[in-house]
């Protein structure tokens, strides 16, 4: 189902902007914009009926910016109750989708800079990207810790099956997740079962990517190099050793899952390059297609705006290289 432009700005906050920053972007083929470009218009709603267990919801949704700077947006998305995908649609599209998964320690996902920012680098390749703003855990979902799981895999599933209206190939879905998003996303590639009762004919194609990318992801739960936050927010402030080591992606069986992409910065004081060391080795021992690319410096959070000039701003190609490998255009 999409939505008409009034709804979308009820939804999302968006800008209205002139025609002519619409071909405004945060690519680095491009210098950096004055004033931020438009948000896309076109969004797809997860569920038609409502998102599953929200019976103990109460939660009323936010998106404050953070920005004071009109050369860009920094919004973030709480409490969100009725999970959409944002649509980036290229001009030129190459038949390879995108699912993006923004981070924000599972208390907020941030839209902007990894979610909106990176669908237009990857949207002027010709990759269709879908930006997910998904539910949290800890705003009374009955699914508890899997609310944000259900919104990843039916968003996969909704893409997927909507493909030939995309120009897509529906066996080149893949996902990107940062920071918590990559927990996240890490948790859609490993995972095979289905977190929830199925809704429509769309429940019925594959829920797991075929490509990976994780960005400094949220990879374990359990210490020393958990991100806390992430961890307090998603399974509680007391989660037994047992709930721990379920969401912990390194402790996971990734057989047959699709390649994955690791990205990392060594500085990262907020989510430990350990992380992406700690889940390489899973990868490697279950047999998982993957390579990985650590940057000396490059702090957490990134995205694309926050590195220009930096050696890790060339994260994006590398990802486009190692896909091309793999017959994966993006």
């Amino acid at each position: 189902m999409t939505m008409d432009r009034r709804t979308l700005l009820g939804l999302a906050g968006a800008v209205v902007a002139s025609p002519a920053l619409a071909q405004q972007t945060l690519s680095p083929r491009h210098p950096t914009p004055t004033i931020a470009p438009p948000d896309p218009t076109e969004i797809i709603r997860l569920w038609p009926n409502g998102a599953p267990g929200g019976e103990g919801v109460s939660v009323t949704p936010v998106v404050p910016e953070r920005s004071t700077d009109p050369a860009f947006h920094d919004r973030y998305a709480q409490y969100t109750t009725d999970p959409i995908l944002t649509v980036f649609r290229p001009e030129r599209p190459n038949g390879s989708a995108l699912l993006l998964i923004p981070g924000g320690g599972y208390r907020w996902a941030v839209l902007d800079k990894e979610g909106y920012d990176v669908a237009r680098v990857f949207a002027e390749t010709g990759t269709t990207c879908f930006v997910l703003r998904y539910r949290l855990p800890a705003d009374g979902w009955a699914a508890g810790a899997d609310a944000p799981l259900q919104d990843a895999q039916r968003a996969l599933r909704l893409i997927r099956s909507r493909a030939a209206d995309y120009g897509l190939k529906p066996d080149r879905i893949g996902v990107l997740g940062a920071s918590a998003g990559g927990h996240l996303a890490g948790l859609a590639s490993a995972r095979t079962d289905a977190t929830y009762a199925p809704v429509d004919a769309a429940d019925t194609v594959s829920l797991r990517p075929d490509l990976t990318v994780l960005m400094y992801p949220v990879a374990t739960m359990e210490d020393p190099h958990v991100h806390a936050g992430s961890r307090t927010h998603l399974l509680g402030e007391t989660p037994t050793p047992e709930r721990i080591a379920a969401y912990s992606l390194e402790r996971m069986d990734w057989k047959d899952a699709a390649p994955v992409f690791l990205v990392h910065a060594m500085d990262d004081a907020s989510v430990p390059v350990e992380n992406s060391l700690q889940l390489l080795t899973t990868l490697k021992a279950a047999a998982v297609p993957a390579e990985a690319h650590l940057f000396q410096e490059g702090g957490h959070g990134f995205g694309v705006r926050l590195i220009q000039g930096r050696p890790a701003q060339v994260w994006p190609d590398l990802v486009r290289a190692w896909a091309a490998r793999l017959d994966f255009p993006l």
